[in-house]
C-alpha cells in the first residue's frame, strides 16, 4: 500500500513539476542573422533550463519580430512582450537619461568595465529608476551591460576625426546622434534593420551598426568596404526585463538564476565576439578587397573631447539624466579611468 502511495507521489510531483514550466518570450534588438543572435540561441539559451531544473525556458526572437525596438518597454509594461533584450539606445528619444546609461560615446574602454558597473556599480539601479519612471515599476531589470565595442562600416574612408564633416552616419537618436552632429557629420536616424539598404544605396555614408562580427555576418561590408575597427565610438548598453508581474511569479531562486545566467552568457559572449572580430577584421584586410580603418590616438582624443561636451549637454535635460551620469562618473572615477 505504502509503495503505491510513494509511486502516486511521485508521480503527481513529476506532473506538478512540468506544470510549473513557463517559456518567456523575449525581443532582442539583434537581426536574426547576428553572429551574437546565433552564438546566444545556440550556447546560452538551453542553459536556462537547465540552471532553473526545467523551470524557466526562453525564447529569444529577432529585432521588431513583435514591435519595433523602441517601443518594448511599452510593450513590456503592457505584457505583449515577456521582457526584451534590448539596446537602451532605442530609448533615448523617452528619456534623456536613455542616452546616458546607453553608451557613453568614448567613456569606457573596454565591455568589462561597463558590465562591472551595471553588475558592481550603481547601474542596475539606476536603470531601474529610469525605467520606473517610464514605465509605472511595471518591468524589472535584471541585468545590463554591453558585449562589444563597435565597429562602423563605411561606404567611403573615413581616415581621420576630420573626414567625419559632411558625412551621412546613421546613428541612433540621442547621445551617439549628438556626438557625431557635434563633430560635424550628419546624423540620420533609421532602424537597425533597414541600415543594409540604406549604405547600399547611399541614403548613408557609414552606419553605427554592430561588432565587426555581427557587420560581417550580415553582409555590410559587401557595400561598405571601409569599417572603422577597433570602434571610434559606441559601446551600447543592453537591458535584459521582464514584465513585473511575470517576474514576481518566479520563485527567488530562478530569479537569481536569471540573472546570474545573464552576465554569465554576456562575459562569454563579449570573449567569443572580440575574438571573432580581431579574426574576421584580420582576414578582410589581408584580403585586399576591405580596407579596415584604424583611427590615431590623436583623432580618438579629439572625438572623446567632443563626446564628453554631449555628456554633460545631455546631463542637463532631465534630473534623472544627471543623476545617470553622476553614477557613472562616480564608478569610472572608482576604477582608475578618469579623474574628478
Amino acid at each position: 500500500m505504502f509503495k503505491k502511495f510513494l509511486i502516486a507521489s511521485c508521480a503527481a510531483l513529476a506532473i506538478s513539476s512540468v506544470a510549473k514550466a513557463e517559456t518567456y518570450s523575449i525581443q532582442s534588438s539583434f537581426n536574426a542573422g547576428d553572429f551574437s543572435m546565433q552564438y546566444l540561441t545556440q550556447n546560452w539559451l538551453p542553459k536556462i533550463k537547465a540552471q532553473t531544473s526545467g523551470r524557466v525556458e526562453i525564447t529569444l526572437t529577432p529585432n521588431a519580430s513583435v514591435v519595433p525596438a523602441k517601443e518594448t518597454i511599452e510593450a513590456v509594461s503592457a505584457g505583449v512582450l515577456d521582457g526584451d533584450f534590448t539596446s537602451v539606445n532605442y530609448f533615448s528619444g523617452i528619456e534623456p537619461a536613455f542616452a546616458i546609461m546607453a553608451d557613453l560615446i568614448s567613456g569606457y574602454d573596454t565591455p568589462a568595465q561597463m558590465l562591472g558597473f551595471c553588475r558592481d556599480g550603481k547601474g542596475e539601479a539606476m536603470q531601474q529608476k529610469i525605467l520606473d519612471s517610464v514605465s509605472g515599476g511595471e518591468v524589472h531589470l535584471i541585468a545590463c551591460g554591453p558585449y562589444s565595442r563597435e565597429s562602423l562600416p563605411a561606404r567611403t574612408p573615413i581616415r581621420t576625426f576630420e573626414d567625419l564633416k559632411g558625412k551621412k552616419i546613421r546613428a541612433p537618436e540621442g547621445l551617439a546622434s549628438a556626438v557625431f552632429a557635434a563633430a560635424g557629420a550628419s546624423p540620420v536616424s533609421i532602424p537597425f534593420s533597414e541600415v543594409y539598404g540604406a549604405l547600399e544605396k547611399g541614403i548613408v555614408d557609414a552606419a553605427d551598426a554592430s561588432a565587426y562580427v555581427n557587420n560581417v555576418a550580415t553582409g555590410l561590408h559587401d557595400v561598405a568596404p571601409y569599417p572603422l575597427y577597433p570602434g571610434i565610438h559606441s559601446m551600447p548598453l543592453m537591458q535584459f526585463t521582464m514584465n513585473k508581474e511575470k517576474w514576481d511569479a518566479l520563485s527567488a531562486d530562478d530569479q537569481k538564476a536569471l540573472r546570474t545566467w545573464w552576465y554569465a552568457a554576456m562575459e562569454d559572449l563579449t570573449k567569443v565576439v572580440d575574438e571573432q572580430d580581431q579574426e574576421k577584421a584580420k582576414a578582410d584586410a589581408a584580403g585586399g578587397k576591405i580596407e579596415v580603418i584604424n583611427w590615431a590616438q590623436e583623432d580618438r582624443d579629439q572625438l572623446r573631447e567632443v563626446a564628453r561636451a554631449e555628456w554633460v549637454k545631455f546631463a542637463s535635460k532631465s534630473a534623472l539624466a544627471r543623476e545617470a551620469l553622476d553614477a557613472n562618473l562616480d564608478y569610472m572615477t572608482a576604477i582608475g579611468l578618469i579623474k574628478k
